[in-house]
C-alpha cells in the first residue's frame, strides 16, 4: 500500500480524542495496549491525552499504512462499535451475522465481547476486506 489510501479518518480520530482519556482514539488507530493504559489512567492523568492532540496525524498515517482498504470502512465500523457495539451492529456490518446476533441477545456477551472488539476490530476489518477481495 502506498500510503495515499486512507483507512482511518483524522476527523474521527480527533472526535474520539475528545473522549481520549478513555483511550478511544488509540483503539481506533490500532494501539490497544496504550488505549487500555489510557483507559485505566485517564489518559496518563491527562498529560498523554494532551500530547495525543499533536500525535493524531502520525497515528492516522501509521494506521493507513498498516490496515487493508476494501469493502468495509473502518470509520463506519468504529462508529457502530462505539455507539451500538453491545448490540453487535458492527459485527453484522462486517458480515459476522451469527456473532452479531449473539451480541444482540447478550448485550455484547455481557460487555466482554464488546471490549474484546475494541482490541481487535481493526484486524477483523482487514481480514474481512481481504476476504471480500479488497
Amino acid at each position: 500500500m502506498d500510503g495515499s489510501v486512507k483507512t482511518h479518518s483524522r476527523l474521527l480520530g480527533y472526535a474520539l480524542w475528545i473522549f481520549g482519556f478513555t483511550g478511544a482514539h488509540r483503539f481506533y488507530y490500532g494501539k490497544p495496549v496504550t488505549g487500555t493504559i489510557w483507559f485505566f489512567t485517564l489518559g496518563l492523568l491527562g498529560i498523554g491525552w494532551l500530547i495525543d492532540l499533536f500525535l493524531i496525524p502520525s497515528m492516522s498515517r501509521q494506521a493507513d499504512l498498516r490496515f487493508q482498504t476494501g469493502r468495509f470502512d473502518y470509520s463506519v465500523a468504529w462508529l457502530l462499535l462505539t455507539f451500538l457495539g453491545v448490540f453487535g451492529v458492527h459485527r453484522m456490518y462486517i458480515g459476522k451475522w451469527p456473532t452479531g446476533i449473539l451480541y444482540l441477545f447478550t448485550l455484547g456477551l455481557f460487555g466482554l465481547g464488546w471490549l474484546y472488539d475494541y482490541w481487535t476490530l481493526n484486524d477483523q476489518i482487514t481480514m474481512a476486506n481481504r476476504a471480500a477481495g479488497g
